[in-house]
């Protein structure tokens, strides 16, 4: 998501799961190629398991990005064939793409030769008028014989034209039912759904039908909820469930990190209004967070958010993940 899951945003994430893979933003290749490798590629330690995603056409780049990714030591590398988006569109990568299964197919070949990473493929329902259940199927299996190792299938088409970005995730309706058809009819291929999936009960009703599920708007307007996801998705019974206001203070060594280093907290803030959505005094938190963007005393300053919405009637030690 561009302008959400850069890597303040990841290492807030993480301060609630450890299992849940994370990704980049999507990334050009041109700007990995020709850009500032560090400011669109580095990410904390902390971060792991990440994926890096890319928008790209060219099998050569492709590869030679993916080459780039093992060097920064990341778990994945994903192909965006998804994102709807002109200015997408004008550099003929993303959701586009899917009307060329087989240059996609050559981009996924390319950076499986070029790597051991897993090269895993993030696409649509389908595109415009080619967006019959069948014409995905043929899409996936032509990629799948270049040797994709997932696809992330989001369950709704794209219009290229005359839709936004936004309505392309609101409009076309969901067809939860055609990747769950994908799944049966390829039982081999690993299939991930995507698309309108806001809570972990919703997530854990598809794991029945596929093998695994991303989450995307719902991880930035409800981030909270994945503090029960180690144990419930992933199993680990161990697994901490950290209260809003631990995940809050945890926060406080980063935050001064970006200040001793002349950045500014808010980049990492702005990922962090959210945190008390649903409960009384997310008012309070989002208003203290948001007055101080240049803030120097992060501690105090988060001391004082939570200290707000104790006095608007929550107690931040009380309010656990099965209010999320």
């Amino acid at each position: 998501m561009m302008d959400r899951t850069d890597r303040h945003f990841r290492y807030f994430m993480r301060r609630m799961t450890r299992h849940t893979l994370l990704y980049t933003e999507m990334v050009t290749t041109g700007a990995i190629i020709h850009g500032d490798r560090d400011q669109h590629l580095a990410f904390h330690p902390d971060e792991h398991p990440i994926a890096l995603q890319l928008g790209g056409d060219d099998p050569r780049d492709l590869a030679q990005c993916a080459r780039i990714a093992a060097d920064y030591g990341y778990d994945e590398v994903n192909l965006n064939v998804g994102c709807p988006s002109d200015r997408v569109q004008s550099g003929n990568f993303g959701a586009c793409l899917m009307a060329e299964p087989e240059r996609v197919a050559a981009g996924v070949a390319a950076m499986r030769a070029a790597v051991d990473l897993p090269v895993t493929v993030k696409h649509r329902i389908g595109i415009d008028e080619i967006d019959r259940y069948e014409d995905m199927a043929r899409f996936v299996r032509i990629v799948a014989e270049a040797g994709a190792d997932r696809f992330t299938v989001h369950a709704r088409k794209a219009w290229l034209q005359g839709l936004s970005p936004k309505e392309n995730r609101e409009v076309p309706p969901l067809r939860y039912a055609d990747v769950h058809r994908l799944k049966r009819e390829l039982p081999g291929l690993d299939i991930e759904i995507n698309g309108g999936l806001k809570t972990l009960d919703a997530a854990l009703e598809q794991l029945a039908h596929v093998d695994a599920v991303m989450v995307g708007r719902a991880a930035v307007d409800t981030p909270y909820l994945f503090a029960e996801a180690d144990r419930r998705v992933f199993g680990d019974a161990d697994a901490p469930v950290p209260t809003r206001e631990e995940v809050a203070l945890a926060m406080i060594p980063y935050l001064e990190e970006l200040v001793a280093t002349g950045d500014r907290v808010h980049r990492a803030t702005r990922h962090m209004l959210t945190l008390f959505f649903g409960v009384p005094g997310t008012r309070a938190w989002k208003r203290v967070l948001s007055e101080n963007p240049r803030s120097t005393e992060p501690a105090a300053m988060i001391r004082e958010a939570l200290a707000r919405v104790e006095r608007a009637g929550t107690s931040p030690r009380a309010v656990v993940a099965a209010s999320a």
